[in-house]
């Protein structure tokens, strides 16, 4: 008895026929699939407090459900006080059953408790069919704690996928359920 993600379920079951049909691939191996999502997140005031990035480091593991790794910086910059080897922020790479868990709990639990919510973004595609987005505060995923946040700060959250085209991770992404904004009613 395995278990597997729910929207790994509704993508074996439901996306990929929806995608295979859309675009019409020779083969079920052509359409594209979420291979991983990347989690970054840069502390600027390190250079300060090295507790920082350890906070940082923990917060990111408890919203991630997987061990974050403290990014180093690679040279040392006199005049942001910042030495070689220094640790400045965190990140973390999800793949498989823990990738999907995350999307799950981005998209239902986290997203709606953003203030002023209307949908992210869909021009932050790089053009090989990744989609980058950033969330400004930390404190929208469940799993946090308001009382234990020193600081306020934010992630950027890539999906990574194996679309050729924007458009096609865009359908993609759209299928798993993130919210995109609507386009046809910004008239601003």
């Amino acid at each position: 008895m395995s278990y597997t993600p729910r929207l790994k379920k509704k993508y074996d079951e439901e996306v990929r026929d929806q995608l295979n049909e859309q675009f019409g691939y020779a083969s079920t191996m052509q359409v594209p699939r979420l291979l991983k999502i990347c989690i970054n997140q840069g502390v600027g005031k390190a250079t300060q407090d090295r507790k920082l990035v350890e906070n940082a480091a923990k917060e990111m593991t408890l919203v991630a459900g997987q061990q974050a790794v403290i990014t180093k910086s690679k040279k040392s910059v006199s005049n942001f006080r910042l030495r070689d080897d220094m640790g400045i922020g965190a990140k973390v790479t999800l793949r498989r059953e823990r990738m999907y868990d995350f999307l799950d709990r981005l998209i239902s639990a986290a997203l709606p408790r953003v203030r002023d919510f209307r949908g992210i973004n869909d021009k932050s595609f790089d053009g090989r069919g990744n989609y980058t987005m950033g969330i400004t505060e930390q404190i929208i995923f469940p799993e946090i704690s308001l009382d234990d946040v020193a600081n306020i700060t934010g992630y950027d959250v890539t999906f990574v996928t194996s679309a050729k085209t924007d458009a096609e991770a865009l359908a993609l992404l759209k299928a798993l359920g993130l919210p995109f904004k609507n386009q046809n009613n910004t008239n601003a």
